[in-house]
């Protein structure tokens, strides 16, 4: 889409809305990709589809969208928040209609760092949800009643059932929220802020001026430069919005390991728990190698590339104007 005009309350539920449509379509590769992000020793999934097929042979179909809820309340004003504030630091740093490319950079970063507000609670809390399986299913399965031990007859009416595979516990947004305000403070729903903020200000500042160039082109001003001015067509805003966001996905990708890895509070046995970014990067370069630093790398293209394309398409097809124009 082109720089065109556009209210800020517009901005905020094209942001709003895209993030909606996008999170749902995408929720179950992003719990994957956390999942195979966390594994360190065990290796209980052997790819994307082995963790999806998994996770919903054990926690049914709407296992995958374990931590959706939490995603789906919060994503609405970290996209609103993202989206909009890219568009806002453009329009600030534009002269004559032209936006160099330190500009854009420095927009994308800008972007980035206002969303981390709402961005390290929601994946904070995303994630302890998201990985509950990945840990019961680590766990050994109850074995059938020991007759031998002491205690209290079996039950008549209730006989021994037999070993069942270990269903991850059923906690939520909710408990979580409340035990860590009680044990951290607010201090604790921020935990691995510094880490979000490494992964979303790079992220932002190659996504936003690689889309503006890739949706540009074959728009030229009479220059002979790219002119980011001009309305493309909506496959083009789609198709720029894709690749630049898998591309921006992969880059950070390292980053998002880190990440994920500091905010994930429960560890499955044998599996290391860090005391900073420092202290996480050395860690998993010691023990998993270079290559662990790109685990989940596919799914987190697979999950950026269509978010971003509707975000951008959403914003080519003006849903926020429309909203406001029914509303007044």
């Amino acid at each position: 889409m082109g720089e065109k005009k556009v209210s800020l309350p517009a901005k905020l539920i094209n942001g709003g809305v895209a993030g909606l449509v996008g999170v749902t379509c995408v929720f179950p590769i992003d719990l994957a990709k956390t999942r195979l992000q966390n594994q360190q020793g065990v290796q209980v999934y052997k790819g994307m589809f082995d963790c999806l097929a998994k996770t919903v042979r054990s926690e049914g179909y709407f296992g995958c969208y374990r931590g959706a809820a939490v995603n789906l309340t919060l994503v609405t004003p970290e996209k609103a928040i993202k989206l909009a504030a890219n568009d806002v630091f453009r329009q600030k740093l534009s002269k004559d209609g032209h936006l160099p490319l330190w500009a854009e950079v420095l927009a994308g970063c800008g972007a980035g760092t206002c969303q981390v507000v709402v961005t390290t609670p929601m994946e904070m809390l995303k994630i302890q949800l998201q990985d509950a399986g990945r840990l019961a299913a680590q766990r050994p399965a109850p074995a059938p009643a020991q007759a031998a031990a002491p205690g209290p007859a079996p039950s008549i009416v209730a006989p021994p059932s037999q070993a069942q595979p270990a269903r991850p516990q059923r906690t939520s947004a909710t408990g979580i929220t409340v035990e860590l305000l009680k044990t951290r403070g607010l201090a604790g729903l921020y935990k691995g802020a510094g880490a979000t903020l490494m992964r979303d200000v790079p992220f932002s500042m190659i996504y936003f001026p690689l889309f503006a160039n890739l949706n540009a082109l074959g728009h030229k001003s009479a220059g002979g430069h790219a002119d980011v001015q001009a309305q493309a067509p909506f496959w083009q805003s789609f198709v720029a919005g894709c690749s630049a966001g898998s591309v921006a996905a992969v880059a950070v990708t390292p980053l998002d390991v880190i990440k994920t890895r500091l905010q994930t509070l429960q560890k499955g046995e044998g599996e290391d728990s860090y005391r900073g970014i420092l202290d996480c990067t050395r860690r998993i370069m010691r023990r998993e190698g270079p290559s662990a630093f790109l685990k989940g790398a596919t799914c987190r293209a697979l999950v950026i590339a269509p978010l971003f394309g509707i975000a951008q398409g959403v914003y080519f097809l003006g849903v926020g104007e429309a909203v406001l124009g029914l509303l007044g």
